[in-house]
């Protein structure tokens, strides 16, 4: 029974309008990525991580490994034409090695480097109690229609709305039979794991994320997620 992180960092970061991909801009003098790869070698209930990395960047992420104890990372595996392909090619290479039917795999972005040990581990008991999960925060804005982003005249409520993010977990035979079906029927690549079980008829369960849990794909994320580095909570704020 292995709880494998596969971690996906398959991604140019254009939108950050800097020279090298976003998951290995340096922040602090540490590659984000490797932020992200700490969170999960220092998860007692992670066993093994697993990279979808951009090709060229194979060589310089062992070298991180070494540089920083990443000792989990077992393989490193090129990326794909799209999200989804590339976490098929994980999965794949996950599979060569792994195949018991309870293991699980938690697919995570790259470029989450802020995820808490409390986020993986509720995603991994929401995923073996029910079969999957998926990291999710409440929807707290106003969330309105528009059909040319000009003007709007509806709106959609929000009590009932929830924001997605990563780890999303899943049982790994489970989710590689998803996927060979997902291409005998020809679907449009979905966005995101939970998305696909969705077009599939599939329930999706919900786990618990955090607002700190943050995504960087702008130049501005970089500056918010120093900031969160640096920040210290204050004593007297509840948890």
């Amino acid at each position: 029974m292995k709880n494998i992180a596969l971690v996906i960092a398959g991604g140019v970061g254009a939108r950050t309008h800097q020279d090298i991909p976003k998951q290995f801009i340096n922040v602090k003098d540490v590659p984000v990525i490797v932020y992200t790869l700490q969170a999960f070698q220092n998860h007692p209930q992670i066993d093994v991580i697993e990279v979808v990395c951009l090709e060229g960047w194979h060589d310089v992420l062992w070298a991180y490994a070494k540089q920083f104890g990443l000792s989990k990372l077992e393989n490193v595996v090129n990326g794909g034409e799209t999200g989804q392909d590339s976490i098929r090619n994980g999965l794949r290479d996950i599979a060569m090695r792994y195949h018991d039917d309870d293991d699980i795999v938690l697919i995570h972005d790259s470029i989450r480097p802020m995820v808490s040990a409390e986020v993986i581990s509720d995603n991994i008991r929401v995923c073996r109690t029910y079969g999957n999960a998926t990291t999710v925060v409440p929807c707290t804005s106003v969330m309105l229609t528009t059909d040319d982003s000009v003007v709007s005249e509806g709106q959609i409520p929000r009590d009932n709305l929830k924001i997605t993010q990563t780890p999303q977990a899943f049982f790994l035979n489970e989710l590689i039979e998803v996927h060979k079906k997902a291409i005998t029927m020809d679907l449009l690549p979905s966005i995101a794991s939970c998305a696909l079980y969705i077009e599939m008829g599939k329930k999706v369960y919900l786990s618990m994320g955090s607002e700190k849990n943050i995504k960087i794909t702008t130049s501005e994320d970089i500056e918010i997620f120093q900031s969160l580095l640096e920040s210290k909570r204050p004593e007297w704020l509840k948890r």
